[in-house]
C-alpha cells in the first residue's frame, strides 16, 4: 500500500533519513487568469526513516516566478503545526501557492530537531509550477 501512495507524489528528496515527497496540482477554479493570478495546491508527505523521533521546527521556501522574481518565505512549522515524527512515522499536509505568472517553481528546506535538541536541515525537492496553456 505504501508503494501505491508514494507513486502519487511527483517529486522527492531524501536527507538524513527524512524523505520529503511532493504532489502539485494547478487549480483552475481557484485561479483568476483574467486578473493574472494562477493558483496551485501542493501536498507534502514527510517520512521519518530514522531510528529516533524528530520534530519539524521551521520552513524555508524559495518561490520563483517565470520572470525570475524570487519570494523567500520563512516561518515556524507548516500550516500552523510543528509535527513530531516517530521512527517510521509520516505527516501529511496541504498548502497552496499563487503566482502572477503562468509558470514558476518552489524549493527549500525544513529544519528538524532531534530529541536532544540537535537541529538539522532537510531538503524540500525542487518542483515546477506550470499552468496549462490557455486561449486568453
Amino acid at each position: 500500500m505504501q508503494d501505491v501512495l508514494s507513486s502519487l507524489f511527483q517529486h522527492a528528496a531524501f536527507t538524513d533519513g527524512i524523505t520529503v515527497r511532493v504532489a502539485v496540482n494547478f487549480m483552475p477554479d481557484q485561479s483568476r487568469i483574467e486578473s493574472g493570478r494562477w493558483f496551485w495546491v501542493y501536498h507534502i508527505r514527510l517520512e521519518n526513516g530514522r531510528d529516533d523521533m524528530v520534530q519539524l521546527r521551521t520552513r524555508h521556501w524559495r518561490i520563483t516566478d517565470s520572470r525570475g522574481l524570487v519570494n523567500l518565505v520563512d516561518g515556524e512549522g507548516v500550516v500552523g503545526e510543528t509535527p513530531v515524527l516517530a521512527p517510521g512515522g509520516t505527516h501529511d499536509y496541504v498548502s497552496g501557492c499563487e503566482l502572477t505568472t503562468r509558470q514558476g517553481s518552489m524549493e527549500g528546506h525544513y529544519t528538524f530537531a532531534c530529541a536532544d535538541g540537535t537541529l538539522f536541515e532537510v531538503a524540500i525537492p525542487f518542483f515546477p509550477l506550470a499552468a496549462p496553456a490557455t486561449t486568453n
